[in-house]
C-alpha cells in the first residue's frame, strides 16, 4: 500500500512540474523561443539537483512547451534533447553552481537548430541561447535555490523520498 502512495505522489508531482514549466514558458512565449530567448521556466531545472525524481516532469514540461514553438517538431526534438542532457549533468553535479552551468552548455546546441532553420548565424544563436540560460539558471536560479537550500524544512519537503 505504501508503495502505491509514493507512486501516486510522484505521478502528481511529475504532472505539476510539467504543467508549471509549460505555463511559465508559454506565458512569455515571445521571449521563450527564437535566437534571443530567456526562459524563466528553466529555473525549475535546478529542482533536479535537489532530487532526480523531478527529471521526468521537467522533460515532459519542456516537450509540451516546445509543442507551442514556432519552430515546430524540430524544437520539440532539439529542445527536449538539450534539456534531458542538461538534467543528466545536473543530477551528477556536486555543487549548485556547477549544476547551473549544464543548461548553459547543453542548450547552446539549440543554436544549431536556429542555424538550420535559417533564423541566425550558428555562433550567434549558440551564444545568445547560452546567455539566456546563464541569466535564467546560473544567475536567477542559482540565487533562488541557494536561498531555498538554507531552509531545512523546505528542503525536506522538496525531497520526494
Amino acid at each position: 500500500m505504501e508503495k502505491n502512495k509514493v507512486s501516486t505522489k510522484l505521478l502528481v508531482v511529475t504532472a505539476m512540474i510539467a504543467a508549471i514549466y509549460v505555463v511559465m514558458t508559454t506565458a512569455i512565449a515571445p521571449l521563450a523561443f527564437g535566437p534571443i530567448q530567456l526562459r524563466i521556466s528553466e529555473v525549475l531545472v535546478l529542482l533536479a539537483f535537489i532530487d532526480k525524481r523531478y527529471v521526468p516532469g521537467l522533460i515532459l514540461g519542456c516537450f509540451i512547451a516546445n509543442l507551442f514553438s514556432p519552430f515546430g517538431m524540430m524544437d520539440v526534438f532539439f529542445g527536449t534533447t538539450c534539456t534531458a542532457a542538461a538534467l543528466w549533468g545536473i543530477t551528477h553535479s556536486k555543487t549548485l553552481f556547477g549544476a547551473s552551468l549544464w543548461p548553459v552548455f547543453c542548450n547552446a546546441f539549440i543554436g544549431i537548430e536556429l542555424y538550420l532553420l535559417g533564423e541566425c548565424p550558428l555562433v550567434f544563436g549558440m551564444f545568445t541561447v547560452a546567455l539566456g540560460e546563464f541569466l535564467a539558471v546560473s544567475c536567477l536560479g542559482y540565487a533562488v535555490f541557494r536561498q531555498l537550500m538554507k531552509n531545512p524544512g523546505l528542503m525536506a519537503r522538496l525531497k520526494l523520498a
